[in-house]
């Protein structure tokens, strides 16, 4: 089997674990397979760079020796902000030469100001969405999942989520067992699907002002199995269903029904990941009622159901 090539383009200001992080997985599927791939990381004058969090990195060469790779990756991190125009400009000439384009983070923002993303789906950190699509607007940027591809461009959101997409690319390259064995190794769930939200319930809504209804958004988290119907959750706040409702979404940035499914679905999976509870309990503790709800919301969401969500981070638990 012929080697892949993956180039790891450094600079100041560089999220470390942008470039550690998929580095690791590619070298542990190497041990997997001998030769499957040679990771090498370049600069542009070959110099080393010190990473935003004061680590410093000595590449393998300057980007000007570098024969074009099977696969580019290209980190976030502080340095995107400003980034050296050289840099911007050995993207838009080298880059196209790679089979495979991929960005962790920030590095979204290289990409696209290079014109790589023109016209695609693309995603980066959650917090830099609104930034990506207003300085690039020819970019179709998605907030919501942690990676896209898109033929052969790979952006994935903030930090950790570079190795769930550098996971995916092996389980392309050399299969699901390899890919399989890396994650165990790493002790990171293979793998969360590219269209999993980033967010968790709590991250993706605001905290209410009123404290009546941040006392009930901490209710919903603690008891996701209840009554959680509008008026139920009126009734606790004191409130008309009509009048919490409106004040719900005013303060929270979403419906009371959009919060508790987000809740629900959360819970849910944690208790996959972290139980042996079988699918019928897990349904009930998190207020489903139903295996059959519970799978239809995990469809909706993840684009997959609970037993394969478990398969996939547990595999060789049995479910029920």
């Amino acid at each position: 089997m012929p080697s892949r090539d993956v180039l790891v383009v450094l600079f100041d200001d560089v999220q470390s674990l942008d470039v550690t992080g998929p580095m690791e997985v590619f070298a542990g599927a190497g041990l997997c397979m001998p030769g499957a791939y040679e990771v090498r990381t370049a600069t542009l004058d070959g110099g080393p760079v010190r990473t935003s969090s004061g680590l410093r990195i000595t590449p393998d060469l300057a980007l000007a020796d570098a024969a074009p790779p099977d696969t580019l990756l290209v980190p976030g991190g502080p340095g995107t902000r400003e980034p050296d125009p050289r840099l911007v400009d050995w993207l838009r000439t080298q880059a196209p030469r790679a089979r495979r384009k991929v960005s962790v983070c920030s590095g979204a923002f290289l990409l696209a100001a290079a014109g790589l993303l023109d016209g695609h789906r693309a995603t980066t950190h959650w917090a830099l969405c609104d930034a990506l699509a207003d300085r690039f607007p020819d970019v179709h940027v998605d907030a919501e999942p942690i990676f896209i591809r898109d033929g052969d461009l790979a952006t994935s959101a903030g930090v950790t989520s570079g190795i769930d997409l550098a996971l995916a690319l092996v389980e392309e390259d050399l299969g699901r067992e390899v890919a399989l064995t890396v994650a165990r190794h790493l002790v990171v769930f293979l793998r969360r699907p590219g269209n999993q939200t980033q967010f968790s319930a709590q991250l993706a809504a605001q905290t209410a002002e009123r404290p009546p209804l941040r006392e009930v958004q901490h209710w919903i988290t603690e008891h996701p199995a209840a009554d959680l119907s509008v008026d139920a959750l009126a009734a606790r706040c004191g409130l008309s269903p009509r009048h919490f409702a409106r004040a719900f979404r005013d303060e929270v940035g979403m419906t009371p029904g959009r919060y508790v499914d987000r809740v629900r679905l959360e819970a849910a999976r944690r208790l996959l990941e972290d139980t042996t509870d079988g699918i019928e309990r897990v349904s009930r503790r998190c207020g489903y009622g139903t295996p059959e709800a519970m799978r239809r919301a995990f469809v909706r969401a993840l684009g997959t159901g609970p037993a394969e969500y478990r398969r996939r981070f547990r595999p060789h638990q049995q479910t029920a």
